[in-house]
């Protein structure tokens, strides 16, 4: 029995202002989000990147108003799972819950990926598969151990990763004004080029690059200690959307007029590997070119870093949420219900999530693994903009009034998100549809045969 239940008269003091959960949402999304996207957005858009992140931004900031204004309907729950279950059926919220999931499965093997990836730029002669088998290693130990990133260390990388970022658009604007004067600072190309627009290209590398804002839902999960919470939970979403694309952008487009020759990157590669391992160090690369080995070797080391914090944190945080649904009787108790008696750790489910990273890091690539992340991430926003729609128009009474502020939001949310889903690649939607498969074909089990009501599950 925690201490709520004992005494249902305390609550949550409600002292965050809009300042601490903009900064919240920032920590939570990294100021580097965007540099290791970087090399495989360039590629694919045809040197549109900036703009793939732009758009996706457009349609986080829908969605955000639509988490906010959900957040202010249930302020005790912040998560896709129950937004959508209020909004729309129960059903249909566990679906949207169970997409989420593949999130917290996937986003520790991206942080195993990444992290071999830049530690082999730092350290080439140890294989990239050997930095695999180490990093898996790492992070199942330190949380088996119950160690945890403390909240002191997040704002500490954060400061880190904002000095060298600046370190980084510094020395890019330094670069550019040498070689193209003043005025090379200033192009419309990254942005649009003229000659070559294709639409398919930057409407894909939409579907990649949308991964620089995962994370920003979060904040709806302070609703309860937050000071005017309907007003200051809906702007903080939106402003960190609008903060994260703005500054994500900013470092994309340097990069892109520092070295506007984005096929150089992979010209004459014909081995896939290589091309992906080209495109994944890219970012490396134009540090390289703007700002020496010293910043080249910077960025990589603060890229690792923090890679490894998310991937430690993310690893707790799936083992966590399986011994909630474990503790809870959904899935078996013995298992995934257990804790270790030393460090109070539900280490059966850390090992398995550790197996799991590990033989999944062997199988996908970094762009694989933000597709997959991004195809549960993606469906789960799509379905909190119809709940809201459903919340705030269909179930009150409607007007023009409404019809603008309360359906045309969500609905352009729900529109964005669909067309940056609809352009993932086709294997994402295989391995993805299978899993979201494997959901609904627990759900009926659960629920014999959808005659039952879901068992209430927190996937916040």
């Amino acid at each position: 029995m925690n201490v709520q239940q004992a005494h249902p008269d305390l609550k949550l003091k409600q002292v965050l202002h809009l300042k601490d959960l903009i900064i919240y949402g920032v920590i939570l999304i990294q100021p580097v989000a965007a540099l290791p996207l970087y090399g495989h957005a360039n590629d694919i858009s045809q040197g549109h990147a900036v703009t793939s992140i732009l758009i996706a931004m457009v349609g986080m900031i829908f969605t955000a108003i639509s988490y906010g204004r959900m957040a202010n309907l249930y302020t005790a729950a912040g998560s896709a799972y129950t937004y959508v279950s209020k909004g729309i059926h129960p059903y249909v919220g566990f679906v949207a819950g169970w997409s989420m999931f593949m999130d917290y499965l996937f986003i520790p093997i991206i942080c195993i990926i990444y992290s071999a990836i830049t530690a082999s730029h730092l350290f080439p002669v140890v294989s990239y598969l050997s930095w695999l088998f180490l990093f898996a290693a790492l992070f199942t130990m330190l949380n088996l151990r119950g160690l945890k990133i403390a909240a002191l260390t997040n704002w500490f990388l954060m400061i880190i990763m904002s000095i060298v970022v600046f370190y980084f658009m510094g020395s890019a604007i330094r670069y550019i004004i040498i070689h193209h004067g003043l005025s090379g600072l200033f192009s419309s190309r990254p942005f649009f080029d003229p000659h070559h627009f294709p639409l398919h290209s930057i409407a894909s590398a939409t579907s990649l690059a949308a991964l620089t804002y995962i994370g920003f839902d979060g904040i709806t999960t302070l609703s309860e200690e937050v000071s005017n919470p309907k007003k200051n939970v809906l702007l903080a979403a939106v402003l960190t959307c609008v903060i994260t694309g703005i500054w994500s952008g900013a470092q994309i487009y340097l990069a892109q007029l520092s070295w506007p020759d984005w096929g150089s990157f992979t010209r004459g590669i014909t081995d896939e590997a290589t091309r992906n391992s080209a495109l994944d160090t890219a970012i490396m690369s134009v540090a390289r070119r703007v700002g020496g080995s010293l910043l080249d070797v910077t960025l990589t080391f603060i890229l690792l870093v923090g890679s490894i914090g998310s991937g430690v944190t993310a690893q707790i945080g799936a083992s966590r949420l399986l011994y909630g649904m474990g503790r809870d009787g959904v899935i078996p108790r013995k298992f995934f219900g257990h804790l270790d008696k030393k460090y109070s750790s539900p280490n059966y489910n850390i090992i398995m999530i550790g197996m799991v990273a590990l033989l999944s890091s062997l199988l996908f690539n970094y762009e694989q693994c933000a597709r997959l992340i991004n195809f549960g991430a993606f469906f789960a926003f799509m379905m909190v903009n119809i709940a809201a729609a459903i919340e705030y128009y269909f179930r009150k009474k409607r007007t023009i009034r409404t019809l603008l502020i309360n359906f045309l939001p969500p609905a352009t949310g729900f529109i964005i998100c669909l067309f940056i889903w609809v352009n993932l690649p086709l294997m994402t939607f295989v391995i993805g549809g299978l899993w979201m498969l494997a959901g609904i074909i627990y759900l009926a089990v659960q629920t014999n045969g959808f005659r039952q009501p879901m068992p209430d599950i927190n996937f916040s």
